[in-house]
């Protein structure tokens, strides 16, 4: 029996750059069609490797062009909302320092003009200094630089979010011009709740009434992105709307209702406080320009002096601004949620809808709950028609 021995000799392809690795980014946005060159030391041959659907470039090279500048944009708003943050944080220290030195120092020069004779100069410079004390007071109680820090802070926040939501579009690919106009009103109603001018556009620091925080554009005319299949209506069913529906209700109820609440009780402290604090250095300066004319100069140089001090550091030191932006935006987070519950169960066609599956895991994370624990609540919530004591939320 005779023996062949075959030979075959194997050539490791080489690419252009005479490197193994593969660039996977533009591998995934070239187009449908990539042309990879594999050449060997005697021949080169071309072959077409045809990608999988969906790629950012199946769209119109407009479309995607229009969501990268709107992602640039986003990305600087970012950067200036976190910097102008960082300075009204700075505003808040310096101006809580400042006017507690000045009020401390002239409450002490109030005092010793009225053990000395002659003191009446001392008194005069002490009613000039709570004076000073007074106007800083008023404008600083005015702006409330807590608040303004604390506006900056949700801003950066959500504009991140909204960076990385159009990233996720224009991964997933096949983004369309009703993605472009989505993501730009929502960057225009960023704008528009957190405005970076103080004059004329800041935000009203004593409303009358406390609203929820609302960031965000109109959704009834939102349309889903993530469009599942056609099976079991796109992920709904009437078990999942139901579930929906008594997720809102709670929210309603009572997260946001208590965080309205709350920050009712914030803003009626911030004003009380607000107004105090300037009547008490006014009524200073009052006393220590009459430092001399009897000991009721002296009580309320000194005594109404320390009060505003005291008065002063609870109200920014405390941050009882911040405490109530953060009780408004903590409502307008819930209502925003309502609003997103509500807009999918009002389309009438599943498919038009985000996918159920989808949407139920993401108000599960959204509410720091695990989905088992999501359906527990909304079932108990209308059992035997008695008030549920438990709040969506696990997270704040």
């Amino acid at each position: 029996m005779s023996q062949m021995t075959i030979r075959a000799t194997i050539y490791r392809p080489k690419f252009r750059n005479g490197s193994l690795s593969l660039d996977l980014h533009k591998l995934t946005t070239n187009g449908l069609v990539e042309e990879l060159q594999l050449s060997d030391n005697r021949n080169k041959t071309t072959t077409q490797f045809e990608q999988l659907p969906p790629s950012p470039m199946d769209s119109d090279p407009m479309t995607i062009a229009k969501l990268y500048a709107i992602m640039e944009a986003v990305a600087d708003r970012v950067e200036m909302h976190k910097n102008i943050g960082e300075q009204r944080n700075n505003w808040n220290s310096l101006l809580l320092t400042s006017i507690n030195s000045i009020t401390l120092t002239a409450s002490v020069m109030s005092g010793i003009a009225a053990m000395e004779a002659g003191g009446a100069p001392l008194g005069v410079s002490s009613a000039l200094l709570y004076l000073a004390a007074t106007g800083m007071l008023l404008v600083v109680n005015k702006m409330q630089p807590s608040q303004l820090t604390e506006e900056q802070r949700n801003a950066t926040r959500l504009f991140k979010q909204l960076y990385e939501e159009i990233h996720t579009t224009l991964t997933i690919g096949n983004p369309t011009s009703d993605d472009v106009k989505e993501e730009m009103e929502k960057v225009l109603a960023l704008d528009k709740a957190y405005p970076l001018p103080l004059l004329g556009v800041m935000l009203e620091k004593f409303p009358k009434t406390v609203e929820p925080a609302v960031w965000w554009a109109p959704l009834q005319d939102r349309h889903a992105k993530w469009r599942g299949g056609k099976v079991n209506k796109n992920g709904w069913d009437e078990k999942l709307e139901e579930e929906m529906r008594e997720i809102a209700k709670v929210m309603n109820r009572k997260d946001e209702d208590d965080y309205l609440r709350l920050g009712n009780k914030a803003l009626k402290l911030n004003k009380a406080l607000a107004i105090s604090s300037p009547i008490l250095t006014a009524l200073a300066a009052f006393g220590s320009a009459f430092v001399g004319h009897g000991s009721w100069a002296v009580i309320l140089g000194v005594v109404a002096g320390a009060l505003s001090t005291v008065v002063n550091t609870i109200e920014h030191g405390g941050q009882v601004g911040m405490v109530f932006e953060m009780y408004r935006g903590n409502a307008g987070f819930f209502r925003l949620m309502e609003e997103s519950i509500e807009s999918n169960l009002k389309e009438r066609e599943a498919e038009r809808r985000e996918n159920g599956e989808l949407f139920e895991m993401k108000v599960a994370l959204q509410l720091g709950r695990s989905l088992s624990e999501l359906r527990d609540l909304a079932a108990s919530s209308p059992i035997k028609g008695e008030a549920n004591h438990e709040f969506a939320s696990k997270l704040f």
